[in-house]
């Protein structure tokens, strides 16, 4: 580990969706800060893999937890607790995407695209913001999305979920007002993580387009005319968490290389 001054040093920061993409850029980013990581996600066998390669920047656990379930949140905020002591930092970055046109919107489909994404969010709030008000700091950064911002068509339930993220955001923001604590969202355009490339796979499949072409589709609103890396969402993230950010409250960050909001 470096000696430089580490700014998160003995701050507690779960990572939901911690073990891949975009939640294991952020977890690498606050690691990097000093920060103590508990990493929860669904899939054990990469939160172990993940959390070893941190063990060499910080404490680090791993948590399995289905964000959608309240009781297996609860299960999985006390096993960080009792590992690591109350959480000062959450991350809300589990989440799921599925596309269908509206018509074929199924009410399985809905509920899962709420349950993950919006509930979620809700259920591991709720952990943590109680020992937040009671320490007097606390830092949670939703990630949402540019479908938060705008609509997409053929994901109506996956943009009302994260338009319901923003307003959450939004509303906890301002009950947090005069605390040391602060709720935003990051709100990235397409990244280049395994749900670009399932909707790449989708796409070629259901249009008969080239991978090539598929991707152009996914990058055509970005000025850029890239995927956005999981490292500059994380970077974006890491900003927030940061002393210096305390009076960035209730905001929806893009990080989207300029896309038209």
């Amino acid at each position: 580990m470096s000696n430089a001054p580490r700014p998160l040093l003995g701050k507690h920061a779960v990572v939901t969706g911690g073990g891949r993409g975009i939640g294991a850029a952020i977890a690498t980013a606050l690691a990097e800060e000093g920060a103590t990581i508990t990493l929860m996600g669904r899939d054990q066998a990469r939160l172990d893999a993940k959390a070893g390669a941190l063990s060499v920047k910080t404490q680090v656990s791993a948590v399995n937890v289905d964000v959608s379930n309240e009781k297996s949140v609860a299960a999985a905020f006390a096993r960080a607790h009792a590992a690591h002591g109350p959480v000062q930092i959450l991350i809300n970055n589990a989440g799921v995407a599925a596309s269908a046109p509206f018509v074929r919107t199924e009410p399985e489909l809905w509920a899962q695209m709420l349950e993950v994404n919006l509930t979620g969010t809700y259920l591991c709030s709720r952990q943590v913001i109680p020992s937040m008000l009671e320490n007097g700091f606390g830092r949670v950064v939703n990630i949402a999305s540019t479908a938060g911002l705008i609509g997409y068509a053929y994901v109506s339930a996956y943009c009302a979920a994260k338009h319901g993220i923003i307003g959450l955001t939004r509303a906890l923001a301002l009950e947090m007002g005069g605390r040391d604590i602060t709720i935003n969202a990051v709100c990235p355009g397409f990244t280049d993580t395994d749900l670009a490339a399932a909707a790449v796979s989708n796409i070629v499949r259901t249009t008969r387009k080239t991978e090539a072409e598929a991707r152009a589709v996914l990058t055509s609103r970005n000025p850029q005319q890239r995927l956005v890396r999981p490292e500059e969402v994380a970077n974006a993230v890491l900003w927030l968490c940061l002393p210096g950010s305390e009076a960035i409250n209730g905001q929806a960050i893009a990080v989207a290389g300029g896309e038209v909001q």
